[in-house]
């Protein structure tokens, strides 16, 4: 995936900013606010009292969509369909042939962790991965417009949302849930996760505490567990807490994801032909989290309807967790409503 967005930065109007050499993190965290209270305990998910306005409705029209049939793609009573309260028409990145890959192949191949690897050290790889991955589109909308504003913007997105049906608040320094726009609260999430992989005590990047997974049919099963007190990434040097940071941080990733598809897939993502780096990285991103359980199908929900397509259109493997927990008849009514089925 390292090669995914050679071709960004040449579709971008301004220049992006370079990273630290020296930070693990595709920025390093700011401390102008002092603390920054933990997410963690935030995993609230509201029904918002109404839909917010879409960015695209005051951008130049899409272009003409190659697939003939989209007029059927305008929402359905579907059994099927129904319990996730799709707007009408349906979002573009629900038509199958936007919801299209730049990867061919298994996806399993990058996200099962390899035998000889020791699973804390797999994890605190995929979420480093995963996060300079995301970056890479959250800068994209961060770009400044001729206006002065980014794309996302307290006036396009005045709150973190996933369509009209889900929120998500943060909390402050009294712990209390509050409403922030979508470009503050995404920032409060890259410097709190920015200040994670950056802290040596939770990603501790000393080789010498590297480990190796041991083989359980040549080791016995009490050295292979190291007693009850064995957690994850315990004998590369991680610390006990570190299995719920990591989770943490697929969840907070995870709500980013959602925000840009409902929010900003049309605009800039579509229209800089960026949709199927978006889909490869998302998909590679949902596949990795529930392999480790990282993510549950819970967390999912605002995202499922894409999940089943996926499914149903053979991006997920049928051994994969993603695939067992999607509704297959769903994926196909999507793929129906759009002739390709």
């Amino acid at each position: 995936m390292s090669n995914l967005f050679s071709g960004i930065n040449a579709r971008l109007r301004g220049a992006s900013s370079k990273p630290n050499p020296n930070s693990k993190s595709p920025i390093s965290p700011t401390s102008e606010d002092g603390k920054l209270n933990s997410p963690g305990g935030l995993s609230q998910r509201s029904l918002s009292s109404s839909n917010l306005s879409s960015p695209s409705s005051k951008l130049p029209p899409v272009p003409a969509s190659p697939l003939p049939p989209t007029a059927n793609m305008t929402g359905s009573t579907d059994d099927e369909l129904a319990a996730y309260h799709l707007p009408k028409p349906l979002p573009l990145w629900l038509n199958p042939a936007y919801a299209k890959q730049i990867v061919k192949g298994n996806f399993m191949t990058l996200s099962r962790r390899p035998k000889a690897v020791e699973q804390g050290e797999w994890v605190a790889c995929q979420v480093v991965e995963h996060y300079r991955n995301l970056w890479n589109f959250v800068s994209i909308v961060y770009q400044k417009e001729e206006n002065g504003q980014s794309i996302c913007n307290p006036t396009t997105c005045p709150r973190m949302s996933a369509g009209g049906n889900h929120s998500y608040t943060w909390l402050n320094n009294r712990f209390e849930p509050i409403e922030l726009p979508a470009y503050e609260y995404m920032t409060l999430m890259q410097r709190w996760i920015s200040g994670k992989v950056d802290d040596e005590k939770v990603f501790p990047t000393n080789p010498a505490g590297v480990s190796f997974s041991q083989h359980q049919q040549l080791t016995p099963s009490a050295i292979a567990t190291d007693g009850l007190d064995e957690y994850i990434g315990k004998r590369s040097g991680f610390p006990k807490e570190f299995s719920t940071i990591c989770k943490t941080i697929f969840t907070q990733m995870f709500r980013v994801y959602a925000h840009l598809y409902w929010a900003h897939f049309v605009e800039p993502f579509y229209h800089l032909n960026l949709e199927k780096q978006l889909n490869s990285c998302f998909s590679h991103f949902v596949l990795a989290g529930m392999e480790m359980a990282m993510l549950t199908p819970q967390e999912l929900e605002p995202m499922q309807p894409l999940l089943d397509l996926w499914a149903a259109n053979g991006t997920f493997p049928p051994d994969s967790k993603a695939y067992e927990s999607a509704n297959l008849k769903a994926g196909n009514r999507l793929l129906q409503l759009a002739g390709m089925a």
